[in-house]
């Protein structure tokens, strides 16, 4: 069984917006029922199930959500045709109004904390997906300042350009829209992105995009002396396994060697034992808790938690940095303890 906030939905397609050749805008209908299911934030995922197809096995691939909660009513996910990826392939080949889904509720950490913040939004290419929901959001909601730089290949590929030029018209003192065409100026410099990033040093970063995009941008970042937990990274990854597959029960333990575990979860503090062999989000299952988790396999960072007090090793990690680490960040799904004692906090 799922734990209840992990569980698969069916939801129905209500429209498809073809946003360029080569991406779509899938807009789902979210019954009154499951409104509280599929609350999100600015800059969460979902994870659509995508059916199999001859002797290829149904696949899972996570999709940011395009829309804002605090401007549209139906959910959207916005995906862009990769050569040889099944899943954007079938999606942009076959959904319509009216298919029906199935999907995990949102997920994911790349959202600000406080949309009142003053913001610098880096994105390149389908990178836009994540980041035009917190701009929409920020600009309804919020009173801070915000600059995009937004990179694309050539002007027939800007996903959401006509919304976000409407948007920097509209809010003029507040959103400065910087686009990069790399048919008229090659890829971003370090030197454009110096300059940027030196302009706005104590603002709020958050970054998406082609992985080359995110490192010359983090190491810019780094550089020019902006803080590591200001600069934040939405890292898109396959998906190695169906997490829609998988049955989420209680797992028993090999060993007799525990820990003690204290963990700080929606606002309420417990101490648990930690069986060595099983991994945190495992042991939170097995005791009725319902931790965030998506993918369980390290590669989607929905699972982040923070560790206050001992250590924890993680057997996969696709998604944090060196930094990361540093800080305490781990992901739950794949930490087991080192310590004796470990103190970890989700949210």
């Amino acid at each position: 069984m799922f734990s209840k906030k992990n569980m698969p939905c069916e939801l129905t397609v209500s429209r498809v917006v073809q946003e360029t050749q080569d991406a779509v805008s899938i807009w789902f209908e979210v019954p009154e029922h499951q409104w509280a299911t599929f609350s999100y934030t600015p800059g969460q995922f979902l994870t659509l199930r995508i059916p199999g197809s001859g002797e290829r096995e149904p696949a899972a691939r996570c999709y940011s959500l395009s829309s804002s909660p605090h401007t549209e009513d139906e959910l959207a996910v916005t995906v862009k045709r990769t050569a040889g990826g099944y899943g954007s392939n079938w999606l942009c080949d076959n959904i319509a109004t009216g298919t029906i889904v199935s999907v995990l509720p949102p997920s994911g950490h790349f959202t600000p904390q406080d949309l009142n913040s003053d913001m610098v939004l880096l994105a390149a290419g389908s990178g836009i997906t994540p980041i035009i929901s917190i701009i929409k959001s920020a600009l309804l909601e919020g009173d801070g300042h915000l600059v995009l730089f937004y990179a694309n290949q050539d002007a027939e590929s800007v996903i959401f350009g006509e919304d976000l030029r409407y948007m920097a018209k509209q809010f003029p003192e507040r959103l400065i829209l910087i686009e990069w065409l790399e048919s008229e100026r090659g890829l971003p410099d370090r030197k454009t992105l110096s300059e940027l990033c030196s302009a706005y040093k104590n603002r709020m970063y958050f970054v998406c995009g082609p992985a080359a995009f995110m490192d010359l941008v983090g190491d810019v970042a780094h550089h020019v002396g902006i803080q590591h937990g200001n600069l934040h990274r939405e890292i898109f990854q396959s998906l190695r396994s169906d997490p829609f597959d998988i049955e989420i029960g209680v797992k028993q333990s090999m060993t007799t060697e525990q820990a003690r575990l204290v963990v700080y979860l929606d606002g309420d503090r417990a101490e648990l034992q930690w069986p060595k062999d099983l991994t945190l989000v495992e042991v939170l299952l097995n005791e009725g808790f319902s931790p965030p988790y998506s993918c369980r396999e390290g590669g989607c960072g929905a699972c982040v938690c923070k560790v206050m007090d001992g250590d924890i090793q993680m057997r996969v990690n696709d998604v944090l940095d060196e930094d990361d680490i540093e800080e305490g960040d781990r992901l739950a799904c794949q930490s087991l303890p080192i310590t004796d004692t470990v103190m970890v906090t989700f949210g």
